[in-house]
């Protein structure tokens, strides 16, 4: 209906207008940023709802909330927040009777056919394919349902603005509770390979049943375990390879992000940077820093997430979920010979490695079948497991990522030779995992955790814990906890910290021990500081060193600004970098997206 609401009277007047050719090229300028809630909040002003001849504003606590995080973005590139998203005088209160112009973004959908029909007892699990909105749906009628032990929340955005919802389930749901390890499982890293995500979904709605029925074995991994699922890693590929259907088994469409990456070659590389420093003998091969040069490629605003998310919560174990094979691989997957595909390559970690994709494997009844044929590879002489690199090598993987930057030590789980299967395979699938998953998520309890504090019971955080004859780390979380995955034997564990005496101790795991041994240290203060050069393989890498939180996406395509310098003023009728974009307009250029000089 026109006018619109800035008086604009045909959609031939909105389409040449400077605020509809600000809105075609926002997306290049912001690098992404806000991207799509900015176009579909500007779309609500340009082309507003209408219901009964009369047109309705979308919510002022939309755009106040969106403003609030997108005008950073804006100052980056020294543009002012345009005219027509002004919160006071183009948008409505909710007691004005607004509508939500991102609410479908969010994955809030319209009332379904299926909500008309009787509700279907809570505790069924419905094994059918799940779009974005039906997946968040899910979850959070799920989390709402267990609220006492679960929760929803997302990490961050894929490129196409979906949220990378996640549900968690513990006793303290948004808490890290000291001496409970941190599990997770991701899902659908590849769009097009789709049973991780729905196993993940099935999985959230089974946790949540049967602890409110009462089964024993699911309140104690609950009670004692923080677990987080994120059924969904990659949305925007999933709806692209939604659209071929179930049934398709291709290998391309939809594998990749909207931005055409593919995210488990997105990850910073360093399992070559380990390969570099193993001969020397001081060098770290744990917690390795990004390095710089890896912000100067293409990074996924979905790998920044995820990395963002292992940043946050000190996580113990991992499993990606995908496609297309039938085994269970382990890091490192890159191999250590550049012209070697398939070379075996360990990690100081092979021994629990192993032990976690068995634990896997052997509780699946088809991956473990000796005499059940597979999809290309063959893996029964194997076990159902491979090193990766042994498999196929490739660089920039999110398991060893997480191996080599983290504590956490991840495995990729092939589940199935259809990527994309129909629906009535897909209680199949939930059959022959769901041990597999259960018993996986177990493992997180073996090995060794404890506190590391100081006389006073202060709790040390960053004490590095080392296992003699394994070359690999672990640090303390902010509570001064810890959790070392180790496979049964005798080891000798130290932890030491900068400023600290180091104390050892002799540690033996029993082969049939289910649980992690608790090994506490109380570490001794120092009189007299360190000397700057012991300092290296102590100090907190990621207050030292963060590209990931200080990274600027715009710095590399945005022309800076002259600044004052030495007296000399700033030329005040020089225009930004980004003001050739409206070069068509003549006299109708956007003056208004000028800031003051």
């Amino acid at each position: 209906m026109y006018p619109n609401l800035l008086d604009q009277k045909s959609r031939e007047v909105v389409e040449i207008s400077s605020e509809y050719i600000l809105m075609s090229v926002l997306h290049n300028l912001l690098q992404g940023e806000c991207n799509p809630d900015l176009r579909l909040l500007s779309c609500s002003i340009l082309a507003p709802q209408c219901e009964k001849d009369k047109m309705i504003k979308p919510c002022r606590h939309v755009c106040e909330n969106l403003r609030k995080n997108c005008l950073p973005a804006f100052d980056t590139i020294d543009m002012a927040w345009p005219y027509f998203l002004d919160c006071d005088r183009f948008f409505a209160g909710e007691e004005e009777g607004c509508y939500d112009p991102l609410a479908k973004l969010r994955g809030e959908p319209e009332l379904a056919e299926e909500d008309l029909l009787v509700e279907v007892p809570t505790t069924l699990i419905q094994f059918t394919h799940h779009s974005y909105s039906k997946m968040v749906s899910i979850l959070k009628k799920t989390a709402s349902r267990c609220s006492h032990i679960a929760r929803t929340y997302s990490i961050g955005r894929s490129f196409e603005g979906r949220d990378l919802f996640v549900i968690e389930f513990s006793t303290n749901p948004g808490h890290h509770d000291p001496m409970k390890p941190e599990f997770k499982y991701i899902g659908n890293m590849h769009g097009n390979e789709v049973v991780g995500k729905e196993l993940l979904i099935y999985l959230a709605q089974y946790l949540c049943s049967e602890y409110l029925l009462g089964n024993p074995r699911i309140q104690t991994l609950i009670n004692n375990t923080r677990i987080h699922l994120l059924p969904s890693l990659n949305p925007d590929g999933y709806e692209l390879a939604a659209e071929e259907g179930a049934g398709y088994n291709g290998w391309i469409n939809g594998r990749q992000t909207a931005q055409n990456l593919d995210l488990n070659r997105n990850f910073p590389d360093l399992t070559f940077e380990v390969y570099n420093r193993a001969g020397l003998r001081w060098a770290r091969l744990d917690h390795i820093p990004i390095p710089q040069s890896y912000w100067e490629g293409k990074v996924a605003p979905e790998t920044k997430a995820v990395m963002k998310w292992m940043r946050a919560i000190p996580f113990v174990l991992s499993a990606s979920l995908h496609g297309g094979e039938l085994v269970v691989t382990y890091p490192y997957d890159f191999s250590r010979h550049p012209l070697e595909e398939k070379m075996f390559s360990p990690t100081p970690d092979e021994k629990m490695f192993r032990l976690l994709a068995k634990a896997y494997a052997d509780a699946h009844p088809i991956i473990s079948d000796k005499s059940e044929a597979r999809c290309g590879g063959n893996f029964v002489k194997r076990g159902g497991i491979i090193n990766g690199a042994q498999w196929y090598s490739f660089t920039g993987g999110m398991a060893d990522f997480n191996y080599l930057h983290t504590n956490c030590f991840e495995i990729t789980l092939e589940l199935g030779c259809e990527k994309f299967p129909l629906e009535e395979e897909l209680y199949s699938a939930w059959h022959e995992n769901k041990e597999s998953l259960l018993t996986f998520m177990e493992t997180v309890h073996r090995g060794i955790k404890g506190i590391v504090s100081d006389k006073f019971g202060n709790p040390i955080k960053n004490a590095r814990i080392s296992v003699k004859g394994i070359r690999h780390d672990v640090i303390t979380a902010a509570d001064g906890d810890y959790w070392r995955l180790l496979p049964p034997g005798r080891y000798i564990i130290s932890a030491h910290a900068t400023g600290y005496s180091k104390v050892m101790k002799r540690v033996t795991l029993p082969a049939k021990m289910r649980r992690a041994g608790r090994v506490d240290f109380l570490l001794r203060s120092l009189d007299t500081k360190p000397k700057n050069f012991l300092r290296g393989p102590m100090e907190d890498i990621y207050e030292r060193y963060d590209p990931l939180e200080h990274f600027d996406p715009h710095a590399q395509h945005a022309q800076s600004e002259p600044r004052e310098e030495r007296g000399q003023p700033t030329r005040h009728n020089e225009k930004p970098w980004w003001w050739s974009y409206f070069s068509s307009l003549g006299q109708h250029k956007p003056l208004w997206l000028l800031k003051q000089r």
